[in-house]
């Protein structure tokens, strides 16, 4: 895990594509959420936002 992180990291660095670090934490925060939610009692609203 900490492997992969490291070499995005470097990858954002060397390329000069910090634009994408916000894409990334949302396009991972909205999964974490989808994953979290999907056995609670909150999951109907949140499947309505989508």
């Amino acid at each position: 895990m900490f492997e992969l992180l490291k070499d995005l990291w470097s990858f954002l660095k060397v390329r000069k594509k910090f634009w994408l670090l916000p894409i990334i934490l949302i396009m991972v925060m909205l999964g974490a959420l989808l994953v979290l939610a999907q056995g609670s009692a909150i999951a109907p609203f949140i499947y309505t936002l989508f």
